[in-house]
């Protein structure tokens, strides 16, 4: 793969999202709807996670989970990785059927050698074809329990309080909505100063921040189910396509325009 890429890969798997990547490129602040496995596959990186910062090299297992703000920047000139970004209700519905007693994955980086040989099979077969429908369950199943039983539960992180919990539902339920610092004061019952000071510590995003990242998940979903790249930027609450991705390619790494190629 050329320096400094992102790649879409077609994937095999329903819901299920593949990208392949090397860049010396340092992302800011922001967050996934979907779970995501990934491989460090050379160089090394740190990142914050939502167990603080962390750091991950190349043959390191990294893990996110749903709405968990995250960075990253190179160790050194660059590092290479392929990740697997998962609907929600994949990674939940096989925890509950392996009984692992939790809605998180708990930790942000795993160093087991024979948990990243199986997540290089999983991608290879769930982005070659290589395998067929019954094998990839199976490693897929087998990769979740990997990934869950790493730790024992007590990791995962506290609760976002109710009034912050208020205020951030104000922004989720309308995105395209113009909120003020007044009306999410309102909204969460606490002073202005207090509903920023609060919803950075419990988010780890401004609300600004979060409002805008609000609105580039609802372009990643306009864009998946194929709306033309200007209309996913007006729908979604960005001024112009630019805008929209100006911001894509700052939290993302890839384009509108390359994303939607996967799905083609």
């Amino acid at each position: 793969m050329p320096k400094n890429q992102f790649r879409m890969l077609r994937s095999a798997l329903t819901g299920v999202e593949a990208v392949e990547a090397e860049t010396p490129r340092s992302f800011a602040r922001h967050t996934h709807v979907q779970f995501g496995i990934g491989l460090v596959s050379s160089g090394a990186q740190k990142s914050l996670s939502g167990r603080g910062v962390v750091e991950a090299e190349a043959g390191d297992i990294i893990t996110v989970n749903p709405n968990e703000v995250h960075d990253g920047a190179p160790i050194g000139e660059r590092r290479s990785w392929r990740i697997l970004y998962f609907d929600p209700e994949i990674i939940t519905g096989l925890s509950q059927e392996i009984g692992a007693g939790r809605s998180e994955i708990p930790h942000p980086v795993i160093r087991d050698a024979a948990i990243a040989t199986r997540f290089e099979t999983l991608f290879r077969a769930a982005t070659t074809g290589a395998a067929d429908g019954l094998l990839r369950e199976e490693l897929l199943l087998q990769l979740v329990a990997d990934v869950m039983r790493e730790g024992d539960g007590s990791e995962e992180r506290p609760p976002v309080p109710s009034s912050i919990r208020a205020a951030r539902d104000l922004i989720d339920d309308d995105p395209l909505a113009a909120v003020s610092l007044a009306d999410l004061s309102r909204e969460s019952g606490l002073s202005r100063f207090q509903l920023l000071r609060g919803f950075a510590k419990a988010t780890g995003l401004t609300p600004h921040a979060y409002l805008v990242q609000a609105r580039i998940h609802l372009a990643r979903r306009l864009i998946a189910e194929g709306m033309p790249l200007a209309e996913a930027a007006f729908a979604s609450g960005f001024a112009d396509q630019s805008h929209m991705t100006r911001v894509f390619v700052r939290k993302y790494g890839l384009s509108p325009r390359l994303y939607a190629g996967a799905f083609l």
